[in-house]
């Protein structure tokens, strides 16, 4: 063929882009590459860059060090890069014998002197290919770029048209690249790392082996992930035509790239270690600060900027960037364009984050004020010029009247999330006294407050309009969730007068890159929990091999009926949402006033302690006081510490379930928040924005899930839209659709039932995991990948990957709503698990993978023997799978809720379907025993009457704590007792016989 379609063309084409702007090309042979797999450096470049900058400094330090001048600046150099790393050393130099050496030199602010302009024109940008880094391996990289011969970033190179990646780019810098080699030590040498292909980029700061942390470096693709086609070039042009220019290079390592130390607490809260993360910037970071920057110079002071930016978008980065460009902007005549840059949050960490960042880069303290005290200390710092000054949203209307005071300055306002409640920081109307009302008058009586608090977003916009236009201010406003007023007030107007965000990074493309998971892909409302659950305990195919269901009482619910909810949400958590996680997952209910959430805590208290569960607590949020019964209220009193120490005592792994009311629905993070329970209408972006509270990301947490139990789906996909251009609320999924779809694999005939057996016994061997497994999982999965290669067409290995992700992603959602299990369909979910990642795949094809969470779920459990327990507690035994033909289950169910109707109507209870399992329980319990066994088939059906009622009360006894009150009524009211012992007589007698 004529096309060079290789890798090694891929590069030249990176190569010659690079040297037509000013690289220079330098292979490293000799010597020079000696020197440089002991140092990591190109020592020969180094001290050409020196001596055209810095021969004095030079000079100085060959009269101290005589001939071993060079070796001696590279050993203080080595030092120094072992210190205190490459960034620190790039932007501030080194000192040796009272001798500062500059590493490099960033392009001046303003062109009016010279020698700044000279210097920086010295330096020199080298790109090299097929670096041999390594005295221990022969061991090449695919590029380096590195400025006066110190490396900065370490390309790995793929070509899709010689089949091969980014994903395989990912793993060459996982499994083949040593940490501990010198050019990979963290810090130390190159700064950042990126896996490049032909369409997509991804870089990471720190090479780890497998926990290696790639983060995507696309531009974004339609409000979605990836990269646009560009016209006669790759999509990933951008990255040398743009980012690897020379300007841009020493932009990001001079403005952008910084150090992050966070600390690292152990479950109590204690602070055991320090983590350190250099900071790259994502692509939309860079660009959204780029592009701000340089509409600021062109327009000047006095413009407003809305930047729609999703959760997940790494909003504080962008916002200390942003503050720390503005504050130096400088005009044509070296002028600073703002006075003051002011930044408006109520985030706890942008203050140390953006005092850190600052410091870092431009290495003086001083230069960022935080707000902490009173508005005279604000008036203190707009008056004194403070370059940055951080302060709270409730300050706002003050700096608005302050900056309009001080007239002949100039200022930058960015406003963070401005809708944010963290806390409860809302207004009077919130944190009045609650006094006694009925539930549904709470409800409603907070609603209007709320109304009537507004948002602090809509204040924010309102304040500025009746200031009127000021020429003085530019406001930078970040929000996920515009309002209507916050578009108008912040928005950038197009030709035809409309206004639009000036920067967008979509909740889409957030959610597609893993930045933020998709709440809306596990939402059910309570219709739809009910009516999977109900289905999947009534179904015959699915009773087959299920789990007799122990958990949450199904049943058609009060609206105000507390204590049936709080039954059902603690029992889902410690069935399903405790497992997620590691073990750390946390719930949220979010209740519908601030006396629901007094009744919702006396409610768990009380359920907790009566099961005797030492496993859960549950603490609540409000804001002021409620009075109910005469009694006053409040959260501290309630949770037993202050408020502010909420977020910090909820992460701990002491307390599982937040109660909220209006408080903490906006502007809370917390990665373990895994499950929302709603019981509150919601509506438009109070939807969005208290959903969104489960999106955050963390190590092991794989999916999020929501039980509403008041608002319609279609609502809540409503409210998402404008968001969120392609969200899909998924319908009621019926689990009858997991045997159709196993019959339409089935029928592909790709796979036999031995192979996914094979693949199971591997599985569930409990033995612990061996690259031996990954040999037998190999050659099993391999007979099906050819079957699916040779025997399908096009259109059936389309329909075949359709189904198994569809099939993966039905089984998946059940288990969030019930523990469930087929043997055969948990086989097969096993089985296409590991076959899907075998089979090729098609362009731009995703397919649907579980977690391992949910694989973990039934592990190690004794499959193989009909036997599954779902967890520590009250295993279920199941029978083996039998394929004997059922009674007609209509007949069943009708038969079922005859009986129920009957106890109601003749002891004027309120036993619903739920009190069929009690029933069914003793008949199992029953038909199990092996002493009734025996005197069943011994004796005929009216002789065995007498043994079966003696023994009856003994069984009932012994289910006696799972449904009290079913069981109370046996004891107490013969009758009762009577009626059912007489219905069940035949099915036990029948079930002992066989």
């Amino acid at each position: 063929m004529v096309i060079d379609a290789t890798e090694k063309g891929f590069e030249t084409n990176i190569e010659s882009c690079l040297v037509q702007s000013g690289y220079v090309k330098r292979q490293l042979t000799g010597q020079a590459l000696e020197v440089f797999k002991k140092y990591a450096i190109d020592t020969e470049v180094l001290f050409q860059f020196l001596e055209a900058t810095q021969a004095k400094s030079l000079e100085r330090l060959q009269k101290a060090y005589k001939d071993q001048y060079k070796s001696k600046v590279i050993d203080r150099l080595h030092k120094e890069l072992d210190k205190r790393g490459m960034i620190d050393c790039l932007r501030h130099g080194i000192k040796d014998y009272g001798v500062t050496l500059k590493l490099a030199y960033n392009k001046p602010v303003s062109s009016m002197n010279r020698t700044l302009i000279e210097q920086y024109e010295q330096n020199i940008f080298i790109v090299s290919r097929q670096v041999y880094y390594s005295s221990k391996s022969n061991n090449s990289i695919d590029m380096l770029i590195s400025i006066n011969g110190l490396p900065i970033a370490v390309l790995e190179l793929k070509n899709q048209l010689t089949n091969q990646t980014v994903e395989n780019s990912k793993k060459q810098f996982m499994n083949d690249r040593d940490p501990r080699e010198l050019l990979f030590q963290f810090k130390k040498r190159a700064i950042v790392f990126f896996a490049v292909d032909t369409d997509e980029v991804y870089m990471t700061t720190q090479l780890n082996r497998d926990k290696t942390f790639f983060l995507p470096f696309n531009r974004g693709n339609n409000g979605g992930k990836g990269n646009p086609i560009v016209y006669n070039d790759y999509r990933t042009s951008y990255l040398w035509n743009d980012i690897l220019q020379k300007d841009s290079l020493l932009d990001i390592l001079f403005r952008f790239v910084y150090v992050n130390q966070e600390d690292i607490q152990d479950s109590s809260g204690e602070i055991i270690d320090k983590k350190e993360t250099v900071i790259f910037p994502r692509y939309h970071q860079l660009d959204v600060v780029r592009k701000i920057e340089d509409d600021v110079n062109e327009k000047g002071v006095g413009q407003n900027y809305l930047i729609q930016h999703s959760a997940g978008s790494g909003k504080t980065n962008s916002i200390s960037w942003l503050a720390h460009r503005l504050a130096k902007v400088h005009d044509e005549e070296d002028n600073a364009v703002f006075s003051s840059v002011i930044v408006i949050t109520d985030r706890r960490v942008l203050d140390k984050q953006l005092q850190d960042a600052v410091y870092q880069l431009e290495h003086k303290a001083g230069m960022v004020e935080k707000i902490d005290k009173d508005s005279s200390q604000l008036a203190n710092a707009i008056g004194n010029g403070t370059r940055i000054i951080i302060t709270t949203l409730q300050k706002f209307p003050f700096i608005i009247e302050k900056v309009g005071d001080f007239n002949k300055g100039k200022y930058a306002i960015i406003i963070d999330e401005a809708h944010s409640s963290q806390g409860g920081k809302a207004s009077t109307a919130m944190t009045n006294i609650l006094s006694d009302k009925t539930l549904e008058e709470a409800l409603e009586a907070d609603r209007i407050a709320e109304e009537n608090m507004g948002d602090m977003e809509e204040k924010i916009a309102e304040t500025i309009a009746k200031s009127g236009k000021q020429d003085n201010i530019s406001f930078f406003a970040f929000t996920a969730t515009p309002k209507p007023k916050t578009i108008e007030k912040f928005g950038t107007y197009d030709a035809d007068g409309k206004p639009h965000a000036f920067h967008v990074y979509t909740m889409r493309q957030a959610i597609e890159e893993g930045f933020i998971l998709d709440v809306l892909k596990n939402y059910t409302t309570y219709k739809t929990f009910y009516k999977v659950a109900k289905s999947i305990d009534d179904d015959p195919e699915v009773a087959k091999g299920k789990a007799t269901k122990q958990i949450a009482k199904y049943v058609s619910l009060h609206p105000h009926n507390i204590a049936q909810k709080t039954e059902i949400i603690i029992e889902h958590y410690r069935q399903v949402t405790r497992h997620k996680i590691g073990g750390r997952a946390k719930a949220m209910v979010v209740t519908g006033s601030r006396l629901h959430a007094v009744k919702y805590k006396q409610a768990f208290d009380k359920y907790i302690k009566v099961k005797g569960y030492d496993d859960l607590k549950a603490i609540v949020a409000f804001s002021g006081t409620v009075q109910d019964g005469g009694v006053s209220y409040t959260e501290p009193d309630m949770n037993g510490f202050g408020e502010k120490e909420l977020p910090d005592k909820f992460h701990q792994d002491e307390y599982k379930v937040l109660l909220v009311a209006e408080k903490y629905q906006t502007g809370f993070d917390e990665p373990l928040l895994h499950t929302m329970y709603v019981d509150k209408p919601l509506d438009g972006i109070k939807a969005v924005q208290t959903l969104s509270r489960l999106n955050r990301t963390c190590r092991g947490k794989n999916d999020t899930f929501v039980l509403d139990f008041v608002n319609e789906a279609e609502d809540i996909q409503k409210a998402f839209q404008p968001y969120y251009e392609v969200t899909g609320l998924e319908s009621t999924t019926d689990p009858n659709l997991l045997y159709d779809l196993q019959q339409e694999l089935d029928a592909c005939q790709v796979y036999t039932e031995e192979e996914i057996n094979q693949v199971c016994e591997l599985e569930f061997s409990g033995k612990k995991k061996t690259t031996k497994t990954q040999e037998k999982l190999n050659s099993i999965l391999d007979q099906a990948v050819n079957r699916f290669n040779k025997d399908l067409t096009q259109e059936q290995k389309d329909d075949f990957k359709g189904a198994s992700t569809k099939f993966i992603r039905t089984y998946s959602f059940i288990l969030q709503i019930a523990p469930f299990a087929d043997i055969d369909l948990h086989k097969l979910y096993v089985y296409l698990n590991y076959l899907l990642r075998k089979l090729p795949k098609n362009v731009s094809e995703n397919v649907y993978l579980a977690d391992d969470v949910a694989l973990e779920y039934y592990r190690n459990e004794k499959v193989f023997e009909g036997s599954i327990s779902l967890q520590v507690q009250g295993e279920t035994e199941l029978k083996p799978t039998s394929h004997g033909k059922g009674k007609s289950v209509e007949e069943e169910k009708e038969r079922l809720s005859s009986i129920i109707d009957r106890l109601n109507e003749r002891f004027g209870t309120e036993f619903t379907e739920t009190d069929k399992l009690s029933r069914d329980q003793i008949k199992e319990d029953m038909i199990k025993d092996e002493d009734l066994a025996q005197k069943a088939k011994n004796n005929t059906k009216e002789n065995f009457k007498f043994s079966y009622e003696k023994a009856f009360m003994d069984f009932v006894i012994s289910r006696m704590s799972q449904n009290e009150k079913f069981f109370m009524k046996m004891l107490e009211n013969n009758d009762f007792k009577t009626l059912i012992m007489e219905d069940m007589f035949e099915e036990v007698y029948e079930g002992l016989r066989q």
